[in-house]
């Protein structure tokens, strides 16, 4: 996401779907997409230096590299996913890309698990079904022979994150690695190492860390521990030592909800709870902020009281002392106690339930402010905090909804920002992110679309969802495409997608020829059927277009665009596809030129209309084409001759080669 600054453009007018059609009106900054891929290729390298690795890693490596699949089985806690991921990312390749693989009953219309054009050549798959149920499980397992089969096909690595206690065939036993959970004080010290803290701190025998870790605590409560450390070594006084940052992290641990129920009792006046619930929201953020979000949330709230002038009134820095923070001297507040933040944020979200409806619009006020201090950071922050509540209490439906209010009505560049990383959270969350993808696949292809969601979804399929799940981002991108008017930004997210992707590509034209030919899966067609794309070579000994399948798709959406669309509709993308001939593309050029004469041979009762127009678009595209006049005036003749040979009035085998020699 690109950082921008405090100003932005307010669109003059929402314009509201027909139809199951989608409008776009206010815009989006243009997506960073490369930063998105890096994000998530970052986290996959720290992930795998911070992970210990689990007794048996070294054996389910083995299995991988020998098989091509393993199947990770551990107790919950254990770090299996993280495993996984790791194992994979070890055998990333230039030719591949990772992608996860989602159980049958998760999508509508998605591919099967054991639909072979899920696998890529060179990919990195993961299936994690640790939390499935014991029919989820025994489906998957029914697919995973002809998984594993396209897995070793394409050379590609697969793992899958078995249920604890799941049953597993005997077939497959032999792929079946147990890990075992690494010891939590070398999971802790490694994280701490990340984290910048010297070993000669982190190395002394501590009280603290030794209560912490009696219980088998799951990795990631064990990396949340190693973070309050670090925050507390950030905060902490000069002459602190290891023994006081770990102390100060199990109070924040132990002790602050209740710390923060009692100060809540304490105040009782609405600006003080108001200004409490600022800082927590917006931690670290300039006094400027936090000050003008307090009053934005009292005016939320109710009707601003006439009350004393402002300078009647207390000063800023008293009001942050009542409530236990301080505003350091380059303006940032945060409260004196580590972590006090989210404690306060979740006693009010949990013990004031009246008060969560009014904390979108709160939310989105605030990040519209104009304010040179409301950066980015500020933003994204404030969404994170806001989101983190709906998910940390299971209410991924309000965060939904809440997402589809910033996108209603008259709104703002920031508002959708905010919504594109309120999703963005959701899809990162490993308890929700089923229910996000749902959601949005809901929102892409049933849903009326109001505002400006649409625009927002495209984002977030292309950008995010993308990476780690690009089939489902394809299938969304896809609903999205086939229904917008007077914009083209989901069919070119499409179209982008498919273009890094010989196996979406092929993905794509296989849906466009079951689809039902509507003008919107035709418009799809012709920009997807790029001849440039359908004759590379990438890495591999045959283009796209050489294979049977893709000849079907191509020949069936080209007969539907020949049948159901106007001239004017098609002719460009027929002399692209001629241009192209012409250029040089070895056999190609003919194979592109059969691919249409078959299509036309099919328009039964415009059959001859159709070849007098095919003709005309080559005779056109002699005089427009980037190749020398000879050789395009030669493709025409070849374009000729095969209509003829379809007609029955002339041979089939083509007339003498060119003067380059070779056959189109």
């Amino acid at each position: 996401m690109n950082q921008h600054t405090g100003t932005w453009v307010r669109d003059s007018g929402v314009t509201v779907t027909g139809s199951g059609d989608v409008y776009i009106g206010t815009q989006l900054q243009d997506s960073d997409k490369p930063a998105f891929r890096r994000v998530a290729e970052d986290q996959l390298r720290r992930l795998r230096y911070a992970l210990v690795s689990p007794p048996r890693m070294g054996e389910a490596r083995a299995v991988l590299a020998d098989s091509g699949t393993v199947i990770l089985d551990g107790v919950p806690g254990s770090g299996r996913s993280a495993a996984a991921r790791v194992l994979l990312h070890e055998h990333h390749r230039d030719s591949g890309v990772f992608h996860e693989l989602l159980p049958d009953d998760e999508e509508e219309d998605e591919l099967s698990l054991h639909d072979a054009t899920l696998v890529g050549t060179g990919d990195q798959l993961l299936l994690d079904l640790s939390a499935a149920d014991d029919h989820r499980w025994a489906a998957a397992q029914a697919d995973l022979p002809a998984l594993r089969k396209a897995v070793h096909e394409q050379r590609a690595h697969l793992v899958v994150v078995m249920p604890h206690r799941g049953v597993l065939d005997p077939d497959l036993q032999y792929c079946r690695v147990v890990l075992e959970r690494p010891p939590g004080i070398g999971v802790l010290r490694r994280h701490l190492r990340l984290h910048g803290v010297p070993p000669e701190q982190y190395l002394r025998p501590d009280g603290t860390v030794t209560g912490f870790l009696t219980a088998n605590r799951p990795m990631r409560e064990i990396a949340e521990f190693a973070d309050l450390v670090r925050r507390a070594r950030e905060a902490g006084q000069p002459g602190d030592g290891f023994g006081q940052w770990c102390e100060a992290a199990g109070r924040a641990r132990n002790d602050g909800r209740r710390e923060a129920a009692a100060l809540v009792t304490k105040l009782r006046e609405a600006p003080q709870r108001a200004l409490l619930i600022a800082v927590s929201m917006l931690h670290g953020a300039h006094a400027d902020v936090v000050h003008r979000a307090a009053e934005q949330l009292l005016s939320t709230l109710g009707p601003p009281s006439e009350g004393d002038s402002p300078l009647q009134h207390r000063d800023l820095a008293e009001r942050l002392l009542e409530i236990s923070a301080t505003a350091a001297p380059n303006g940032q507040v945060r409260f004196e106690k580590l972590d006090f933040d989210s404690a306060v944020r979740a006693h009010f979200w949990d013990h004031m339930p009246d008060l969560r409806p009014h904390l979108g619009p709160w939310v989105a006020s605030v990040v519209e402010l104009n304010d040179p201090h409301v950066v980015t950071l500020v933003r994204d922050v404030l969404v994170e905090r806001v989101a983190g509540e709906y998910l940390r209490t299971g209410r991924a439906d309000g965060l939904g909804a809440l997402v589809e209010r910033w996108c209603a009505g008259t709104t703002s560049r920031p508002r959708l920002e905010a919504a594109v990383h309120a999703l963005t959270l959701g899809l990162a969350d490993p308890v929700h992110a089923r229910d996000f993808r749902r959601q949005i696949y809901q929102w892409c292809a049933n849903r009326h679309l109001d505002g400006e969601l649409a625009q927002v979804l495209v984002r977030v399929c292309a950008d995010v969802l993308a990476t780690s799940h690009p089939d489902q981002a394809l299938v969304r991108l896809h609903h999205l495409a086939r229904r917008e008017r007077d914009t083209t930004r989901a069919r070119q997210a499409l179209c982008d997608l498919t273009a890094r992707s010989r196996r979406l590509h092929r993905v794509l034209l296989d849906r466009l020829a079951r689809s039902d030919f509507s003008p919107g899966h035709l418009r799809i067609f012709l920009q997807a059927s790029d001849p440039e794309l359908l004759t590379l070579r990438p890495g591999t000994s045959h283009a796209l277009v050489d294979e049977q399948g893709a000849q079907r798709s191509l020949t069936t959406c080209w007969h539907a665009v020949l049948t159901e669309l106007p001239p004017q509709k098609w002719q460009d993308e027929a002399r692209r596809w001629l241009h192209w001939a012409a250029v040089g593309t070895g056999p190609h050029g003919g194979l592109l030129l059969d691919l249409l004469v078959s299509a036309a041979q099919r328009c039964t009762e415009k059959r001859g209309k159709v070849f007098a127009l095919l003709y005309a678009c080559a005779r056109d595209a002699e005089r427009t084409g980037p190749a020398d006049a000879a050789r395009a005036a030669e493709i025409t003749g070849l374009l000729l001759h095969k209509i003829s040979a379809a007609q029955g009035i002339a041979p089939a085998t083509p007339p003498t080669t060119s003067s380059r020699g070779t056959r189109p």
